[in-house]
């Protein structure tokens, strides 16, 4: 019996642990960094903290992605050594 070839998998982890962070390569669109790359991030909540948050960001008047990326902005700044 002959075996297919061994294929690298769908999920497999990057050599270097700064790609799993950082995007390699930033299209040329005339945005920011910020701008031109996003993440999606998947955190499990309760469905009463989730209302929570919803009526928060429909009472700022803003997205609830837009309150959340200001908050974790603030809570998480750059620090010196990181390059963006």
């Amino acid at each position: 019996m002959i075996r297919p070839p061994a294929r690298s998998g769908f999920a497999s982890r990057p050599g270097n642990p700064d790609s799993w962070v950082r995007a390699a390569d930033v299209p040329a669109t005339g945005k920011t960094i910020g701008e031109a790359f996003t993440a999606r991030l998947t955190i499990d909540i309760t469905p009463e903290l989730r209302g929570r948050i919803k009526v928060a960001a429909f009472r700022r008047g803003v997205t609830v992605a837009v309150m959340l990326r200001e908050m974790l902005g603030s809570a998480f700044p750059p620090s010196e050594e990181d390059p963006s």
